[in-house]
């Protein structure tokens, strides 16, 4: 992606973090959370990968295709999996923007992307900037503190599914919701610099 060298670098450092956390939430005992944290760690190592700044490293033409490509399949998965569990179609709108930003990458490399036709944000940046804003304020209210006597529902999966006491550290729902704001807001950053 474009964009200076340092915000880039702390950009891939917070995806490249994501993917490994969502890495060890693959081994809760909770299917779904395991199959969510699959997609979250694809999310954020390619994220990681897309936002190493071009200065210190030209992606070769051919890794954009391979980009979409890898993308495409994830979003294919997400539509399958969206059928049982609605979080999965925020995973296919995220496997999506990334096919789109792999896209423009291949189609004009090398040149700033403000410019798709005149001035202004395309349409499809605009709306996947409006939808991940949304999600990350949408996420982030839920990382507040709910009111004591109110109890997550995906902490008593957790608790069940570990027998009890505390959810271990791939179960803990405010770190999920921590990495998926992280991932939120690194794919608004990315956007911008399209």
């Amino acid at each position: 992606m474009h964009g200076p060298a340092s915000p880039g670098w702390l950009l891939v450092a917070l995806c490249a973090a994501t993917g490994a956390y969502c890495l060890l939430r693959m081994r809760s005992p909770v299917e779904e959370q395991r199959r969510a944290a699959g997609g979250e760690a694809l999310m954020g190592f390619g994220m990681a990968v897309m936002a190493v700044p071009a200065a210190v490293f030209t992606q070769p033409a051919w890794a954009w295709p391979l980009y979409a490509g890898v993308f495409g399949a994830a979003a294919v998965r997400a539509l399958w999996w969206a059928r049982t569990s609605p979080h999965h179609l925020h995973h296919l709108v995220g496997a999506c923007a990334m096919v789109y930003m792999s896209v423009s990458m291949a189609l004009s490399p090398g040149t700033h992307h403000h410019a798709h036709g005149g001035s202004g944000v395309p349409l499809v940046t605009g709306v996947l900037l409006l939808y991940f804003a949304g999600y990350v304020l949408l996420t982030g209210a839920r990382l507040v503190p709910a009111p004591v006597g109110r109890q997550d529902t995906q902490s008593t999966q957790g608790n069940v599914a570990t027998g009890g006491g505390h959810p271990g550290w791939g179960d803990r729902p405010e770190l999920a919701r921590a990495c998926r704001l992280s991932m939120g807001m690194a794919m608004v950053a990315m956007l911008l610099t399209m």
